[in-house]
């Protein structure tokens, strides 16, 4: 039988249409690569906008009039800033976050076992999510802070070219608290939003498959697979959006100057949870079901291309 690992016994690696061995696992990696380093720099005016609407929400009330600002007072150029820290932050974020979740879901399916897995599929969703997160933000913490530094900040008080941006975060460290000083805040925005992302995924891709499309999963054809998979991914991702926000919030509130020294606990205080859980979540809503629909839609088109299958099932 196809879920027997050779020596007999049941193994998660072997559920698939093919086994995850190293190989499978670093497609995966490339696949998360893809599928978070383009869309985020792809969308990188939408996150300028977003985060001077966390910061600065008196001169930047709404998206469209906030883009507006920003062109006037800036150019074209201004709505692409940050868009190097993105590409690459994102792309080391995805990378471990896609790969990584394949990894951790494996190795807590076997330590479970069949019986326990199939009762318990969502808490592995879950903890293998939650897993996997905690190292890409490790990865991207530098890059966002940097990122975030050069999108709030006034025009000419830091360079917006990705080299000296960086040179100049580590120059500052002592007030910037780079490279690692946002890890906490990240985790606290990401975690919760990677396991929200993952889990409502997997669960809506169920559905559709025990629900809607009823038949085998194989017996469907790709683009119907990869249909459900940009559905599930964009309904996920507003669900995303809404419970990470708060902490999104405070992490563009840290690169604000005002904000210099201040502790996590006073930026949250000062501002109010009302404000840290509304201000720019319209605009974080579109972009985040947007990106988060186009990166499973992303890292599935890589799998289905390499021979791996598309994510999810009954």
């Amino acid at each position: 039988m196809s879920h027997l690992a050779p020596t007999g016994k049941w193994d998660a690696r072997y559920l698939g249409p093919v086994p995850h061995d190293s190989s499978y696992y670093a497609k995966c990696m490339l696949g998360g690569v893809l599928a978070c380093g383009v869309t985020h720099a792809g969308i990188t005016p939408l996150d300028v906008a977003k985060c001077n609407m966390q910061v600065n929400p008196a001169k930047y009330k709404g998206l469209t009039s906030g883009l507006a600002t920003l062109i006037r007072e800036e150019g074209q150029t201004g709505i692409w800033k940050g868009f190097g820290p993105t590409f690459v932050g994102y792309s080391l974020q995805g990378m471990f976050k896609y790969g990584l979740y394949e990894v951790f879901k494996d190795q807590y399916m076997n330590l479970a076992g069949e019986e326990l897995y199939n009762k318990y599929k969502p808490a592995i969703w879950l903890a293998g999510s939650a897993s996997a997160e905690v190292f890409a933000d490790i990865a991207l913490c530098p890059l966002e802070m940097t990122k975030v530094k050069i999108q709030t900040s006034p025009s000419g008080t830091f360079p917006t070219s990705f080299g000296a941006a960086l040179a100049e975060m580590s120059k500052t460290k002592a007030e910037t608290r780079y490279p690692f000083g946002s890890l906490v805040p990240l985790w606290s925005r990401q975690i919760p939003y990677t396991m929200a992302k993952f889990f409502f995924f997997e669960k809506i891709v169920q559905v559709f498959y025990t629900r809607v499309f009823t038949e085998p999963k194989e017996s469907y054809a790709k683009t119907t697979q990869l249909g459900i998979t940009f559905a599930s991914g964009y309904l996920a991702g507003v669900v995303c959006a809404i419970v990470s926000h708060p902490a999104d919030s405070v992490v563009s509130l840290m690169g604000k100057p005002a904000n210099k020294g201040k502790s996590i606990g006073t930026i949250a205080s000062e501002t109010g949870f009302a404000a840290l859980a509304t201000k720019g979540l319209g605009t974080r809503v579109l972009m985040i079901g947007t990106l988060t629909g186009f990166q499973w839609w992303i890292y599935d088109s890589f799998k289905a291309s390499m021979g791996l299958g598309t994510t999810g099932g009954k």
